[in-house]
């Protein structure tokens, strides 16, 4: 199975109740049905990515990436790569790459939310499959080349640092973690 069929297969799967989430899920699979180059930087009509909110549950906390070209606080996460096999592979990839830590475990029930945002010329867009992850008790992350800074935020402490996109992916997190709000 190709990455795009794991895809379209992850999405078809993908049962949100949120009416914003059904649209964008509809948004995402006629994407791909219409560029079988969908997944990848290079489709210039917008392309598929994959991202992991690094959360620890045990202490009620999120790691964010302050990321260095954006300089926004974010979850982990961005471009498919040709030997990513799966979205939640590539996700996976993605969050132990710029977390640096070793052994994440991804939330089972497969995506936690999608998020489309626009990016600069010459691609257009983001359609971002946002998983979430959780780290074993005293993991420590490490900085990439790729962030600026990494830091661990309590819960409540991410709508003062963070856009609505990763809040939204928090409390979606929170909700499958059964934290509630």
């Amino acid at each position: 199975m190709s990455l795009h069929d794991d895809a379209v297969a992850v999405l078809e799967s993908y049962d949100e109740a949120d009416a914003q989430q059904k649209e964008l899920r509809g948004t995402y699979l006629d994407h791909l049905a219409g560029h079988p180059d969908g997944m990848w930087k290079a489709c210039g009509a917008g392309h598929l990515t994959a991202s992991a909110l690094v959360v620890d549950p045990e202490r009620g906390r999120v790691l964010l990436t302050l990321h260095r070209k954006l300089r926004m606080w974010l979850q982990m996460g961005g471009h498919c790569e040709p030997q990513d096999t799966t979205l939640a592979a590539a996700a996976l990839r993605e969050a132990t790459e710029e977390s640096g830590i070793a052994g994440l475990a991804l939330l089972p029930g497969g995506p936690v939310r999608l998020d489309r945002h626009p990016i600069p010329a010459p691609c257009h867009w983001h359609l971002d499959v946002q998983y979430a992850a959780t780290a074993s008790a005293g993991a420590v992350e490490r900085i990439s080349h790729e962030s600026l800074d990494l830091r661990w935020f309590p819960y409540d402490e991410v709508a003062a640092v963070a856009d609505a996109s990763v809040v939204r992916l928090l409390e979606s997190t929170r909700a499958r973690l059964g934290h509630g709000r």
